[in-house]
């Protein structure tokens, strides 16, 4: 028993000498160190990457960052106003859209946003002009507006008081991405 108190005491002793943990060279770096001469990525390329990833908090602050670079151009509005619409902020997202159409009128992106927030919102009739209008700028070209277009064409031709249905609209972005909204109508 007293050699077990001994050994105890002992090891305790050394351990009070001891500095602690691990030791660190001074050479060995465990962070990236900040660059400030280094280049920044793009708010707008971050934030889309985040829509990609369905991390719409995220994007909407990277999408602010991208408009203090940028200024409120179309593409900012267009973007801040779909990562609200993936937030659920449908009457902050309809505001941005709308201003995105005013800045930018001939981008059929920024119209079938704008028609997938109408959707969401129960404005059918004026989603599916919406909607024919970004068409009609994308030249048919977009398989995503067509389909968005057959949507509200078909909902406003079937409506019914029944049970609802779940539809699926998608948002797109200029570039080569997409994004889909689902909506329980």
């Amino acid at each position: 028993m007293r050699q077990g108190l001994i050994a105890c005491l002992t090891f305790l002793m050394l351990a009070a000498c001891s500095s602690g943990g691990r030791v660190i060279p001074e050479d060995q770096i465990y962070a990236p160190a900040l660059d400030p001469g280094g280049e920044a990525v793009d708010g707008l390329i971050v934030g889309h990457r985040l829509m990609e990833a369905g991390q719409y908090e995220l994007a909407l602050e990277a999408f602010t960052r991208a408009a203090a670079t940028h200024g409120l151009t179309g593409e900012v509005l267009t973007s801040l106003g779909t990562a609200n619409l993936g937030l659920g902020r449908l009457n902050q997202s309809e505001t941005l859209l709308r201003q995105a159409v005013g800045e930018e009128p001939d981008w059929a992106e920024a119209w079938n946003n704008l028609g997938v927030v109408l959707m969401e919102r129960g404005e059918t009739a004026e989603a599916s002009e919406v909607f024919r209008r970004a068409y009609a700028l994308d030249n048919g070209e977009s398989d995503a507006i067509r389909d968005n277009l057959r949507l509200a064409l078909a909902k406003m031709e079937t409506a019914s008081y029944g049970e609802p249905r779940q539809e699926d609209y998608k948002l797109v972005r200029r570039g080569s991405g997409s994004y889909l909204i689902r909506s329980i109508d």
